[in-house]
């Protein structure tokens, strides 16, 4: 009776200890991802923005943040040079931006080769804030063009 009463403590003190683990986040790495300059950005990425923990992610240049995810990254797209969406910039880096999946906002990096994308769910995470943090590394791919105006 005492090993059994041993065992079940243990598992009950195991339990809030895996709940806390939060699962790998499955994202498809885009055609490029093996390009050296998303490994620079990759590992320049910060470990939380907008107080949102990064997680684990199962494809090569990507990456996310939050539980749920709010935040997640690709690089190695294909670079945009030309484009009809509204461009901004923020931490350094010109961005398009697509609103179409409102209120998830994704920002793909302009001019720069290759491209990096960061889908945000504004209602979960402040698309400034990220960016800002993010930009930062994103600056480290090559830069050909900037935005007009």
């Amino acid at each position: 009776m005492m090993k059994f009463l041993i065992r079940t403590m243990g598992l009950l003190l195991l339990v809030p200890a895996l709940a806390g683990c939060a699962a790998t986040v499955v994202i498809p790495s885009a055609d490029d991802a093996n390009n050296p300059s998303c490994a620079e950005v990759i590992v320049r990425l910060p470990t939380e923005t907008d107080g949102l923990a990064k997680r684990s992610t199962n494809s090569q240049s990507t990456a996310a943040w939050g539980t749920p995810v709010a935040v997640t990254l690709r690089c190695g797209l294909t670079p945009v040079l030309v484009s009809a969406l509204p461009c901004i910039t923020a931490g350094g880096v010109d961005w398009i931006v697509d609103e179409s999946a409102k209120p998830n906002y994704t920002f793909t990096s302009f001019g720069r080769t290759p491209a990096t994308s960061i889908t945000i769910d504004s209602e979960k995470a402040s698309g400034a804030t990220v960016l800002e943090d993010l930009g930062q590394a994103v600056q480290f791919t090559p830069s050909s063009n900037k935005c007009l105006g």
